[in-house]
């Protein structure tokens, strides 16, 4: 059992990385939010959801791109420039109307003031405010440690043709019919409840005939796997979006979903509802900057995707061994802080006698360690950061018990006990800290090497 620890600490960094993709592409779209404010808390449970989710992928081997689409084609941009255009002109008359459909926050008001053009109603101003909630939305996605390797611009599928495209492609194949001055697909051959409208009468398309259209995109990129995460408002869309796949000779399932419930803030059992600057929702920026990036992205992982998170800001706060996030920080701190005091470096013991490992802290220690490439797997495939989280607390909770025998009987310390079993313990050791820092970097949360208190939290 214990010959486990000298793979552990000779893969080192690429320990829990398989090749069971096979280098096959993928991509993964996920927060793809409409750029007509901040990003909310939803977004960022997404955002943590879709990181954790690709980089899983890729520890198993697959080759990821991660895309965000951009919704910026349609009435909620329209809705935008029209809140803009009210704040602008208000700051020359307060008494112009505000829109009843408008946006409100306080960030409308501040695209306005910024807008250099003179005009109110340009297509300058729409194109200036989509921009600017565009480079918000970057920011808070770059602060909040998230990235992207492609952006798709809904507007581009118009411009370039691609929904026209698909419309014909769609007749040629036989699968719509004009009725009542509109264009359906034939969805209910697909497994839909009912045919639905692709263009309504008045010719503007539906917002599925794009959705079909992008991710028939995907297909002709070489992305033969495709997984979507988002809200579980989008349930609806699935079977609507394949139907329009399959009726394009695409194969059923095509793409997959990973649909999440929303969050819930509460702060002393109280719901928090809102931001002054955002409006009428808390921003995902307000979350992180007060409860810091680690913990924020951590709550958004810990419960399964498909299940209520309700974020408690008063555990997210607390720096204790409470708060799951600083328990299995603390608990990879703690295995530093062991070879800083023996005056080593972690890479200056790579091999010891691990026979000599007989307590049973110890040997339950190396089973959980052990476990730690298969829980990236079944992560990985079953969508499911959650997974690895509690694992990583189950790592933590053993780790700590064994570190604590120590305080109970000295000679089942890692120092000042015979030199050989030292070593065997130093490895162990490492070994530890190998997988909750590979683990915690799967997460996208650091993995710091000191931390105040470490030593000395129960």
């Amino acid at each position: 059992l214990v010959e486990g620890l000298a793979e552990i600490v000779e893969a080192d960094l690429a320990f829990g990385r398989s090749e069971q993709g096979h280098d096959e592409p993928v991509v993964v779209e996920f927060v793809s939010a409409n750029p007509t404010g901040p990003l909310h808390i939803g977004h960022g449970r997404q955002a943590a959801l879709g990181d954790a989710i690709a980089e899983l992928l890729a520890w198993t081997g697959w080759k990821v791109m991660r895309e965000f689409y951009y919704n910026d084609a349609g009435e909620q941009i329209n809705r935008l420039a029209r809140s803009v255009a009210a704040r602008r002109a208000q700051l020359q008359d307060p008494a112009v109307p505000f829109p009843e459909d408008g946006y409100h926050g306080d960030y409308v008001s501040e695209i306005a003031s910024r807008f250099p053009g003179a005009e109110s109603g340009s297509e300058e101003l729409r194109a200036f405010a989509v921009s600017e909630l565009r480079a918000e939305q970057d920011r808070d996605l770059s602060d909040f440690r998230v990235r992207f390797d492609h952006y798709y611009l809904e507007s581009s599928l118009y411009t370039d043709g691609r929904v026209e495209e698909t419309i014909q492609r769609l007749r040629q194949a036989g699968q719509v019919y004009e009725q009542g001055g509109a264009l359906w697909l034939r969805t209910t051959a697909f497994g839909d409840d009912k045919d639905r409208v692709m263009v309504r009468s008045n010719g503007e398309p539906t917002y599925f005939l794009p959705d079909v259209a992008y991710h028939l995109t995907k297909w002709e990129r070489g992305f033969r796997r495709a997984i979507n995460i988002q809200g579980s408002d989008h349930h609806g869309t699935m079977a609507r979006v394949r139907a329009g796949l399959q009726a394009l000779g695409l194969p059923i399932g095509y793409p997959e979903y990973l649909l999440h419930q929303m969050v819930t803030v509460l702060r002393a059992g109280e719901e928090v509802k809102f931001s002054k600057r955002a409006g009428d929702y808390v921003t995902l920026r307000d979350l992180f900057s007060e409860v810091g990036v680690d913990v924020a992205r951590y709550f958004f992982l810990m419960r399964r995707a498909e299940a209520q998170l309700v974020f408690d800001l008063d555990l997210a706060l607390d720096q204790s061994d409470k708060n799951p996030v600083y328990k299995i920080q603390y608990a990879h701190a703690r295995m530093h802080a062991i070879f800083r005091r023996a005056s080593l470096q972690m890479s200056d013991v790579a091999a010891a006698e691990v026979a000599l490992l007989e307590q049973p802290a110890e040997i339950e220690l190396v089973k959980v360690l052990r476990r730690f490439p298969e829980t990236i797997a079944e992560a990985a495939a079953r969508h499911a950061p959650h997974l690895l989280c509690k694992y990583l607390e189950e790592a933590a909770a053993a780790v700590n018990a064994w570190y604590h025998t120590g305080n109970r009987d000295e000679s089942l310390r890692v120092l000042g006990v015979e030199q050989d079993l030292s070593r065997a313990r130093l490895l162990l050791a490492r070994a530890a800290a190998i997988v909750l820092r590979n683990g915690l970097s799967v997460l996208g949360i650091t993995a710091p090497e000191r931390m105040e208190h470490a030593e000395t939290l129960t």
